[in-house]
């Protein structure tokens, strides 16, 4: 396994992240190929550190001693087998946290079944609705029906998001979206998927911090940031299609025109 970084993290979602942080662990190299992520040293080039089950499972009870609310698996996919065996290795020596597994949505039903048992929480992305634009920006011609049946599956193995003292997350499915400009992510039609097929117990992070990178720049569209305006109108969009739980941003945390 290759790990970027394993540190206490305070990025996520409120009942990921709480007061003292969740204990993120970086993996290098990703299913898809995103011409604008904004981690491409990470998720394409591979930087990153070998390490092996027992250091991971060291590492997860080291960052709950420290208080982390959970461990957060991002982009863990091409190592699960090994990721589930150092989890297992953990809980064994104590650890008692929930695991997040933190993914890109491009999960194919084997997966999903390894991580049944282990994955307390899935952080899952719904990015696009169109295959012609998942194509083109991720070189993932099949994501929607990809994505959305590993969804449906997460929801059928953990449910709706449940939360427990203060707030945090101890189970379930939250759905997250990056608006990007120009509506090139179809958040409306991703919005009434997600209240439609999954429901509107689930909450959805509709995201507004995109900004060119990687291979964004000179982009007619991705070369810019979402404005205010894009962003109001993807809130709007998430409440026509009935959305009634998660987390909207400051529209006006968003850049461009």
């Amino acid at each position: 396994m290759l790990l970027a970084a394993a540190t206490l993290h305070r990025g996520e979602e409120p009942p990921i992240s709480g007061e003292r942080g969740s204990a993120t662990f970086f993996f290098a190299n990703c299913p898809l190929a995103c011409r604008f992520c904004q981690n491409f040293p990470i998720s394409q080039l591979g930087n990153g550190s070998a390490v092996d089950v027992p250091w991971l499972a060291r590492r997860m009870l080291q960052l709950e001693r420290r208080g982390a609310h959970n461990v957060n698996v991002v982009t863990g996919t091409q190592y699960a087998p090994w990721i589930v065996e150092a989890v297992r290795e953990a809980r064994t020596r104590g650890l008692a946290i929930p695991i997040a597994w933190n993914t890109s949505g491009f999960e194919n039903e084997e997966t999903i079944a390894l991580l049944e048992g282990t994955v307390d929480i899935y952080l899952t992305d719904i990015k696009y609705r169109s295959d012609r634009t998942a194509r083109q920006l991720s070189n993932a011609p099949d994501y929607f029906p990809t994505a959305t049946r590993a969804a449906e599956l997460m929801l059928a193995q953990v449910g709706p998001l449940e939360t427990g003292s203060g707030g945090m997350a101890v189970r379930g499915v939250i759905v997250r979206h990056l608006v990007l400009p120009g509506g090139l992510a179809g958040t409306e039609q991703v919005m009434r998927y997600v209240v439609e097929r999954l429901g509107a117990d689930v909450p959805v992070s509709l995201m507004c911090q995109y900004f060119p990178a990687h291979r964004a720049h000179g982009h007619p569209l991705l070369g810019r940031t979402v404005s205010p305006v894009e962003y109001r109108a993807a809130i709007d969009a998430a409440r026509r299609a009935g959305v009634e739980r998660g987390w909207f941003q400051d529209p006006d945390a968003a850049g461009g025109a």
